[in-house]
Order: structure tokens, then sequence, then C-alpha cells
């Protein structure tokens, strides 16, 4: 499954927008007001459960509200919280001989940690893993739900902050995990893109190959998130911030840097699906 999200307010430029943006967004309101009968209430304090709290300074937006509302929903409240969402190596599995749970309040439940991984990204792994199970979840699904709440509990002021002066380069981390299935055995590959300090896009979801090596897991990583950094500089240009200069992909596997400038090793990784190879033409030596 994939998670991401573009946050891009309408009133931002004291931020990173030019005058030429503010000037857009006028023309946009302008002519929204022509269509329909609507009013300017300045800038957004709340909209669908998103805090946004901004000045000339920083922008900072998070979902504390909305997450208090959740543990509320669910009895959840007084629940002691944890420091993670997930033990250390624990796997979550179909778990078919365990005893079945409501399928309609499991799935409200994830539901609604979906809904908070639009201000919280160190979320989108645990809900990936938790929403597979919504068909025919059992009480082990549901204790692990229950922990990414009490997680939630202890950290509901977290949230994601832009600063102004910041560097305006579009930067991107990824990481990928060597078959983590162990059903299908395939990986999962997850990005996150930074912009002025903050986080602007992630993305987490299972690879669709199945992957013969950490190499392999990682090169496919890198593959998607370069497809993903050629959309988001589309993006930024079309809003008056174009990128000057390449994007930095980090990635932490040597094996897999290698890969994407030797040709020579072309010819012991045959196996690895040609259409990740494109990566190649994208990369600067």
């Amino acid at each position: 499954m994939e998670w991401k999200c573009l946050i891009v307010s309408l009133y931002v430029d004291d931020l990173i927008f030019t005058r030429n943006n503010i000037a857009m967004f006028e023309r946009f309101k302008n002519s929204m007001k022509q269509e329909f009968d609507m009013s300017d209430l300045g800038r957004m304090k709340y909209f669908l459960g998103v805090e946004v709290v901004q000045n000339s300074e920083r922008i900072f937006i998070n979902q504390r509200k909305y997450a208090n509302e959740v543990l509320e929903r669910f009895s959840i409240r007084n629940c002691n919280p944890v420091k993670n969402p997930i033990i250390p190596g624990f796997k979550i599995v179909k778990d078919e001989g365990g005893v079945s749970v409501g399928a309609t309040t499991y799935k409200q439940m994830v539901g609604s940690l979906m809904y908070m991984t639009a201000t919280r990204p160190d979320l989108g792994f645990m809900v990936s893993l938790i929403s597979k199970f919504m068909e025919r979840p059992t009480e082990l699904h549901q204790q692990v739900v229950k922990r990414v709440l009490r997680y939630i509990k202890g950290t509901t002021e977290l949230g994601i902050f832009y600063k102004r002066g910041e560097e305006e380069k579009l930067v991107a981390y990824l990481n990928s995990d060597y078959a983590g299935d162990s059903e299908d055995r395939k990986s999962t590959s997850g990005y996150a893109f930074l912009l002025s300090s903050g986080v602007v896009a992630w993305s987490l979801r299972k690879q669709p190959v199945v992957t013969l090596s950490t190499n392999e897991a990682e090169f496919i990583a890198v593959a998607s998130c370069a497809c993903q950094s050629i959309w988001m500089r589309r993006i930024l240009e079309k809003l008056g911030l174009e990128q000057s200069k390449c994007t930095d992909i980090f990635c932490d596997n040597s094996s897999t840097i290698k890969l994407s400038k030797n040709h020579v090793m072309h010819g012991r990784s045959k196996h690895i699906d040609v259409r990740f190879h494109f990566l190649r033409d994208l990369t600067m030596d």
C-alpha cells in the first residue's frame, strides 16, 4: 500500500513562495469567488482535523485534536502510552487459527489511523501492515492496532514543522527491508522528500517483484524514489520553485550506488527487472 502526502498551503507565501505565487493565489481565489458563493477566511487554522499554526517564521501542522478524538472514540483515552508503535522484531501474520474480532470496529480503527498519516509519516509503516488484515482480523491484529493507538497517546503533539530560511532544495531519503513479508517474501520500500526543513511527500509500499538480495531491494527502492522525484520537481516548477540543481537521493547501500553507475555489473544483474535500470539515465557522476 502507498501512503503519500504533498502538503501545500495556499498561505505559505511567508515561508518560501515568491510574489508571483502570491499573485497566482489571488487570481485563483478571485476566479473561485466568481463561480461559487464563498468568502476568504484568511490563513488556515483548522481544516478536516488538521491544525495549522503559522506565522512569518514557521508553519507547524499536526492532528492533536483528531488524535484525542480517536482515542476517546475507541475508549482507550486513559491507556498507558508506549515509545514505539510495535515491538522491534515482531512479525504480523494472518493468524488463521486465531479468534476473530469484529471486522467493522477493526476497519474503523485502521481507517482512523490511515487519516492520521496525513501529518504523521512515522505511522505509515505500521498502518500499511495492519491494513492487510481487515478482511478477517483476529485478537492478535487488534492488539497490534491498540499498541499503535497507545503510541499515539504519548505522541499527540508530533507533527510536521517548516521553518523559514531553510534550504529550499528538494532532498530525498529512502530505505527498504529485504523479504520483510513472511507470506509472499516481497520487500517494502519507503522514502521521504524534504523541503525547507520539513517533509512534503512520503511513500511506503510493497515492491512489485520478489528480490533475491538486499542490493536488488534497495535498487528497486531507489528507482521508485527517482520516479517520484521527477514528478515532484515538475510540481514545484509549476508552483514557482524550480529546482536548478540535481535532487539528492540518499541511500545507505553502497552496492546499489555502484550498480546505478557501473555498467560492467549489468552481466551479473540480469535478474533485476529491466524497467528499474532507467535509474542509470538519471544518475550524475
